[in-house]
């Protein structure tokens, strides 16, 4: 991976052999997948001696956790257009810091993101418009195709980079049904907020196709009347179960015969990722993260978005053919830990912050 560079700095020897000082800069919501992921990353990288600084929006939660974890955090107000004060109180933070690399989450983080003697980098994991990245030299993407995609929105090829998520690993977790599922049944999972970008009516549509098959959907949103009236309107409604979120989904992800991410907006597909951790057989969408993935390998199925047959058919042909089932469990494991394991992630992260950065 090409390091990133600031000369103008005058970065001294002694500092370009450290590893590199990060702030972290994260202006998100108290919940979502790129929160989790850069709570997780700010902790890793703190634990392992890395010069880490988070600089959040104020929740308190949040906070508290990273604290917990190792991590020197400082609070901003992070409001809307009328909000002049927190990019000076940042560039006062950064000064006291004395970051060598500061990392935008997102777009809010990114227009607010103050420019000194620091390099300055936007991390993003989705198609988001790259006008707010304008305070920042490099880009980061966590998919092949969003790097790609920055590049061909004219963001220079030397300062777009593909640095992917790393997912907790499973493998070691016990196993647990939901107790709410008869003994015996077969059963698949999906994850997530119950949005109509994760096309959930698709796979309760698919169940009108695989009788004797339970779905678990674990999530909340607002889209939980609509599924459950779907769900009636298509006599499922007895093998469809939404519980809402569930504190942790590991138990019931390594119990589970098939995982399945049916999103009509898929960037990346972190729950693809956490099925190939716990050995899982995965069914996912044919677009942006799971079709990356997934496409043209032995670790998963993919099938048409919106086409509830499809997705039937992929999912009955794992349910009825162990052999296939054995295969997608070994290799999407194998390529997990290939790719997608926090070693290999953590290290790709290092090469990015370090290499010849100054």
């Amino acid at each position: 991976m090409t390091g990133i560079s600031k000369p103008e700095c005058g970065a001294s020897s002694a500092s370009m052999q450290r590893p590199a000082r990060v702030a972290h800069v994260m202006a998100g919501s108290a919940h979502g997948g790129a929160e989790l992921f850069f709570e997780r990353l700010s902790s890793r990288q703190s634990q392992s001696g890395r010069a880490v600084k988070a600089l959040i929006r104020r929740n308190p939660d949040r906070e508290q956790r990273l604290r917990e974890r190792g991590v020197d955090v400082e609070t901003f107000r992070f409001g809307g257009a009328l909000d002049v004060l927190t990019t000076p109180m940042l560039r006062r933070s950064f000064k006291l810091f004395q970051p060598d690399i500061a990392v935008a989450w997102m777009s809010r983080a990114a227009r607010m993101m103050p420019k000194g003697a620091w390099v300055t980098a936007g991390r993003l994991g989705g198609y988001y418009d790259l006008s707010n990245y304008r305070r920042c030299e490099h880009l980061i993407g966590n998919t092949r195709g969003l790097a790609q995609w920055m590049k061909e929105q004219g963001w220079p090829a030397d300062k777009v980079h593909y640095v992917p998520n790393f997912a907790t690993d499973f493998a070691d977790v016990a196993a647990e049904r939901p107790s709410f599922l008869p003994p015996d049944v077969p059963f698949v999972l999906a994850l997530g907020r119950l949005h109509v970008n994760k096309a959930f009516d698709v796979l309760i549509r698919a169940m009108v196709e695989l009788p004797g098959v339970h779905l678990v959907i674990a999530g909340e949103g607002p889209e939980r009347e609509a599924l459950e009236a779907l769900a009636r309107s298509e006599n499922v409604s007895s093998r469809v179960h939404m519980p809402g979120w569930i504190a942790q989904s590991a138990p019931w992800l390594k119990a589970c015969d098939v995982l399945v991410c049916p999103s009509r907006i898929e960037p990346l597909g972190n729950v693809v990722i956490e099925a190939m951790s716990a050995g899982v057989p995965v069914v996912g969408s044919a677009i942006q993260g799971p079709q990356e993935i997934l496409e043209n390998t032995q670790d998963g199925l993919l099938a048409p978005v919106e086409d509830a047959s499809a997705f039937a058919q992929q999912i009955g042909s794992i349910l009825e053919d162990t052999a296939l089932a054995s295969i997608l469990r070994r290799n999407g494991r194998e390529r997990f830990e290939r790719e997608f394991s926090e070693d290999v992630v953590m290290a790709r992260w290092s090469a990015f912050l370090d290499g010849g950065r100054l």
